[in-house]
């Protein structure tokens, strides 16, 4: 990571950190939300390995994986508590739907229960992103380590709610992270400034998936 014209490499202890926070196990309820992939699965839009790779493309440098790290940047760099309440309000207002909304408020809540309570700090009320990033600066955590880390773990959450709803073996699975794991150095970097003016989403298709999902009759996710 630059940080003042010099190179900084994430310690043993930051990267734990971050492992910790954004592994399944941490108890945010992550496996209860595809993120509108239900609904696609529904339609008929995401059907094999193939389709799920081409979808989670698209909700990587297109959609929320784009806009989640443009949000854990600007959190990163907020310079106050004014500034981070903006952000968030940002944030709840890009949210497409009532369900992407639900998502990023309940798993921020979560996140930072459970954060505050080991680590301290107030992290209550924010979305999920913006809580990453806060708690992130006042760990004194690589902000690209953390981009790159949420990002796996956002595309982790999506394969393994890919192969609940089709047939998509866990070799598959695995290499289509693999795969897409390669771009998340570069969409961080891209996103490190933290410039909410360039906060944008194309990924139409996931829009709309995540809208059918409000009234999809039969599910096993919450979005």
């Amino acid at each position: 990571m630059a940080l003042g014209g010099r190179m900084v490499t994430a310690t043993s202890a930051q990267t734990l950190t971050l492992t910790q926070w954004l592994s399944p196990a941490y108890p945010i309820g992550a496996f209860a939300y595809s993120h509108g992939l239900e609904a696609a699965t529904d339609q008929g839009w995401v059907a094999d390995a193939d389709s799920l790779q081409a979808w989670l493309i698209v909700a990587l440098e297109q959609g929320a994986g784009r806009s989640d790290a443009l949000l854990i940047a600007a959190a990163y760099h907020a310079k106050n508590p004014h500034d981070v309440r903006a952000i968030d309000d940002t944030a709840r207002a890009f949210a497409i739907s009532k369900e992407r909304r639900l998502e990023s408020e309940q798993q921020g809540a979560s996140f930072a229960k459970i954060t505050d309570s080991i680590w301290g700090g107030d992290l209550a009320g924010l979305t999920y992103p913006v809580a990453l990033g806060v708690a992130a600066r006042r760990a004194d955590l690589p902000l690209d380590l953390t981009q790159s880390l949420y990002l796996q773990a956002f595309l982790s959450n999506l394969v393994a709610a890919g192969q609940r709803l089709a047939p998509i073996g866990q070799t598959a699975g695995q290499a289509i992270l693999n795969r897409l794991s390669t771009r998340l150095p570069a969409l961080a970097d891209a996103t490190a400034h933290g410039d909410l003016s360039q906060l944008t989403s194309t990924a139409f298709l996931g829009d709309i998936a995540s809208m059918k999902h409000e009234t999809q009759y039969a599910r096993i996710f919450r979005t």
